[in-house]
Parts: C-alpha cells; sequence; structure tokens
C-alpha cells in the first residue's frame, strides 16, 4: 500500500472559478505510482472551496460565479461577521455551501475524473491570499521495475 501525503500551495488567485487541476498533478508526481487508489484533496480555508465541474467552456465559471453572487449577497446588514469586509462573511457561508475537500478515485495513474471534469479552487474574496491545500494519495502502487502491483 502506498501513502503520500503533501502540502500543495497555490498563487493567489482573483475572486472566481479557478481551474486547478493541473496545478495539483504538478506538486502531485507520485500519481503515477498509483494502479488503483483514491486522492483527497483537503482546502485549509474556510474563506475559498473546492469542486468539480466542466473544464472545457469557461463560461460555466463565470455563471458560477454569477450564481454564487446572487445567492448569497454582499449586503453588510444581512451579517453580524464583517470583520473583513463586506465578502468576509459571504465568503464562509459560500465555503460551507461548495465544501472544503474532495474525494477522487485513482485509475492507473491518473485522477479518474470524467471526459469533461476538472478540479475548482473556488476563491470568494476580493483580496485573496495563496491557499494551501493537504494532498492524501493512498492506494496500490506499480513496482517500477516490472509493472506488478505493490502492496
Amino acid at each position: 500500500m502506498l501513502w503520500v501525503q503533501r502540502v500543495i500551495r497555490l498563487a493567489a488567485k482573483p475572486r472566481g472559478i479557478h481551474l486547478v487541476t493541473e496545478e495539483i498533478l504538478a506538486q502531485l508526481p507520485e500519481l503515477g505510482q498509483v494502479r488503483v487508489g483514491l486522492l483527497h484533496v483537503f482546502l485549509q480555508h474556510t474563506s475559498a472551496s473546492l469542486a468539480i465541474n466542466e473544464n472545457a467552456d469557461p463560461s460555466v465559471r463565470s455563471d458560477m460565479e454569477r450564481f454564487l453572487r446572487r445567492l448569497v449577497p454582499e449586503d453588510p446588514r444581512l451579517y453580524e461577521h464583517t470583520v473583513e469586509g463586506p465578502d468576509d462573511m459571504t465568503s464562509h457561508i459560500k465555503s460551507v455551501l461548495l465544501g472544503c475537500s474532495l474525494l477522487i478515485p485513482v485509475m492507473d495513474g491518473r485522477l479518474g475524473l470524467g471526459t469533461w471534469q476538472g478540479i475548482y479552487l473556488c476563491e470568494h474574496r476580493e483580496r485573496a491570499r495563496p491557499r494551501t491545500l493537504i494532498a492524501t494519495l493512498w492506494g496500490e502502487g506499480r513496482d517500477a521495475a516490472d509493472g506488478s502491483i505493490r502492496r
């Protein structure tokens, strides 16, 4: 059984929905060693979230961002917790709605995502900072020399 845990840092991104699949994969080269397993990705922040959605058409991302702004309006009269500005509490609400972790199957050294799926960082703050993920990969690996299953 192969276990890998890695801290993955994502550069600060503007408010919006950002495709980060390749950024994650670039920092997790051990993925290619796993024949069958799981990747758990956990976001260590309460004002952003993670999601899986379509990765081909960028309008999906902009539509999602517009929908979230309508769903959770930035009206400071609605919230008590506004210490860090009008997007403070709204960011926490969006994070709870979308979630901060993903569990993705690994199949033959690749993420088991559908053809049009990608991993998204949903940045809910106007003035975001870099984000930190904890990626935990586990599963049965292949022996690099002969392709046999490593247990």
